[in-house]
């Protein structure tokens, strides 16, 4: 069965099951790692996400839609693949990724939103500390802002090559104030106030490809530059509760995807069999860098 019909019949059969009640299983991520979750915001799951071959082709997916992008596109910019790029629905709705992400925000997950972050050898750019939700900021009620971030390594991340790096239990905020930084060496032209953010503090998420790193969108976070000679890309799969309200018509520029289980807030979910080329063009109206 080519990738992108699995993609579009594991997504119908989850959207019927609209009787799943059924909680995580603690078992994938475990006990340990939801504590420290819930205590310092993040953690890592340094076991294979996927099985060898679905990751090599999610490997291989990734070289050709870099190959492809236009020469004018960084590679740290690829934002919201899957609105166009349908295959992707395929890993982004995996139970073994949901199963990660049930444990930290319930057993009814849709699909915020996705990215490929791949830092080049050589001359891959910073990542400023930031927090994810003050760029979601309105899209959401901030005391509704718990998106789960999983990190999927593409090549292996490590501090020689840009690993993202976190402050450990820097989740409780969330909106802090920013200054801007210089755009032709930073992927976000703007950073949290020094003073408001110790580096001193922060952890290197050190992962070998396929392994995963998962944080709180309230997390204090970033990556230095790649100087290495050795690729860095994460893949970025974002998920949310189906209960947190989600302003549709603020953001015209944007579309969630049912994952697991029932829709609970009356969103209108996106189509996972459509492409939605539209969405991509609306962001353009709006001064929205970053994730």
């Amino acid at each position: 069965m080519p990738v992108q019909d699995r993609a579009s019949w594991r997504w119908q059969d989850a959207a019927m099951d609209t009787t799943a009640t059924t909680t995580a299983p603690a078992t994938r991520l475990g006990d340990t790692r939801v504590t420290q979750y819930r205590h310092e915001g993040y953690t890592i799951f340094n076991e294979p996400v996927f099985a060898l071959p679905r990751f090599t082709a999610l490997q291989a997916h990734f070289d050709a839609l870099l190959a492809a992008k236009p020469a004018e596109v960084r590679p740290e910019h690829m934002d919201v693949p899957h609105f166009t790029d349908l295959a992707l629905f395929d890993w982004l709705f995996d139970p073994a990724v949901l199963d990660l992400v049930e444990p930290l925000i319930g057993p009814d997950i849709a699909l915020f939103s996705s990215h490929f972050i791949c830092k080049p050898a050589g001359d891959g750019r910073r990542v400023p500390w930031h927090e994810d939700s003050a760029y979601w900021r309105g899209m959401m009620p901030p005391e509704c802002m718990n998106v789960v971030t999983v990190w999927l390594a593409i090549d292996a991340s490590d501090i020689d090559n840009g690993a993202m790096r976190v402050i450990p239990g820097t989740h409780g905020g969330g909106f802090s104030d920013y200054d801007p930084v210089d755009a032709n060496e930073n992927v976000f032209a703007i950073e949290i106030r020094r003073g408001q953010c110790d580096a001193r503090r922060a952890v290197t998420c050190t992962l070998a490809p396929g392994q995963a790193s998962l944080h709180h969108a309230k997390l204090m976070h970033g990556s230095e530059a790649n100087r290495s000679s050795r690729r860095r890309c994460g893949f970025t799969m974002r998920y949310v509760s189906t209960k947190v309200p989600f302003d549709q018509i603020a953001c015209p520029f944007h579309q969630l995807y049912l994952a697991r289980g029932r829709d609970l807030a009356g969103i209108c979910h996106g189509d996972p069999h459509r492409a939605a080329p539209e969405q991509i063009a609306a962001r353009a109206h709006y001064v929205r860098s970053g994730h």
